[in-house]
């Protein structure tokens, strides 16, 4: 985990920026924006899960290509690739989780590995994981890599609390300031910097997604129903006015007249790995016992009587008929009041319907997300529409018998 001693010239090829408090500032932001788009897109545009995924891949590719043949570090090319990485990192998992019916626990542990992984081979081959480092293609490629890995990571671990155990996106983002700020003092420690840096990287990713999610999310389910699309806007916004006053300034570019010091970072390898395994001892006892804590005290307990879903589903299934009646008078007011009503009913019940039947869960799951895309559309279909919620219906009244 020891920095790697860089000669100024390899410095001032470094393809990152410094870390300064603006870095922090637009990765989270960054981290919202890909919460937030990734729904604005496939709900609001309508686009749904899979060609959202898709689109954003491709936009991500030709954006990482262009970025990746770049000689110099270039705030707006880097950051763009952070925002769409972001983005198509979330749409990773949520394309696990949704689409392939893939456990959040499983994804969590999945992307934990992998990233873990990445970590080893990256640091066998390099011998360092500072991104001070970064002034190669291959070093370029491990930095990209681990990137993606943390956002799908950070995806899977923030909704898993703040959606499948109950704790909610603003205690989840509560909890995330507060594991952070205990890093922070224990930096301040000599916990390791490079250490430090790459487990808050990981943990601003539920941070911001619980603050997209809190802003954009409607006052029914918790939020201050800004939209995403708002929501988008504002952090978009926010990150093009710091990357314009960072490339004026030139703040988050290492100068030339600075190099790192081996003796100001570099311990003893043998001590930077106790401190790794520690850290890694204590996350992990910290996640388990708040995995533990939250099943046992946020999800609902399940009776002889509920261990199956049939007649657990009525209120959905009439709720979305109401829907379909609004539908065919064309009333898509009312049928987007309905469908906040649906959506936060369903994400309420979610921890304990989830343990019911996590795959039937997860098929009615895919169904209502179709049918609150096609309604909150900017120009919905009364035909669309419709096919959604039977389509919907049918499965709840399968699920329901």
């Amino acid at each position: 985990m020891t920095a790697h001693p860089n000669s100024k010239l390899k410095i001032l090829l470094s393809k990152v920026p410094e870390v300064t408090l603006f870095f922090w500032i637009i990765k989270v932001l960054c981290t919202t924006v890909g919460e937030t788009f990734s729904d604005f897109l496939s709900v609001n545009v309508g686009l749904g899960l899979p060609l959202t995924t898709v689109i954003m891949g491709i936009a991500f590719l030709v954006v990482f290509v262009v970025q990746f043949r770049a000689t110099k570090y270039i705030p707006g090319l880097y950051w763009l690739t952070v925002v769409l990485i972001s983005v198509f990192g979330t749409l990773v998992t949520d394309n696990m989780t949704d689409g392939m019916g893939v456990p959040l626990e499983t994804s969590t542990i999945l992307f934990s590995g992998l990233l873990g992984l990445t970590f080893l081979v990256w640091y066998i081959s390099e011998k360092t994981l500072s991104i001070h480092s970064i002034f190669t293609r291959r070093r370029e490629a491990y930095y990209w890599l681990t990137i993606l890995f943390t956002f799908a990571l950070g995806t899977a671990v923030g909704d898993l609390f703040s959606e499948q155990l109950g704790l909610g996106y603003l205690k989840t983002g509560i909890t995330v300031v507060i594991i952070i700020a205990c890093l922070f003092v224990a930096w301040k420690f000599k916990l390791n910097e490079i250490l430090a840096f790459w487990i808050v990287y990981i943990l601003t990713r539920p941070l911001g997604a619980s603050l997209g999610d809190y802003l954009s999310q409607s006052k029914v389910n918790g939020g201050l129903d800004l939209g995403a699309t708002v929501t988008s806007i504002i952090f978009l916004v926010a990150i093009l006015a710091i990357i314009v006053f960072l490339a004026v300034t030139k703040l988050d570019i290492i100068q030339k007249s600075e190099s790192i010091s081996s003796n100001k970072t570099i311990r003893s390898e043998k001590h930077v790995w106790t401190q790794t395994i520690a850290v890694l001892i204590i996350f992990l006892a910290v996640g388990i016992g708040g995995y533990q804590w939250c099943n046992n005290n946020l999800v609902p307990e399940i009776d002889a009587s509920q261990m199956t879903l049939t007649g657990q589903l009525n209120d959905f299934i009439a709720l979305e008929n109401e829907m379909l009646t609004d539908v065919t008078a064309q009333d898509f007011t009312a049928a987007n009041a309905k469908a906040d009503n649906l959506e936060h009913d369903w994400d309420t019940n979610e921890p304990k319907l989830r343990k019911i039947d996590r795959k039937t869960w997860t098929d009615i799951d895919g169904t209502i997300d179709d049918v609150l895309a096609a309604v909150r559309s900017k120009k919905p279909s009364v035909n669309k529409c419709a096919t959604t919620l039977n389509d919907s219906l049918v499965t709840l009244n399968e699920a329901n018998k």
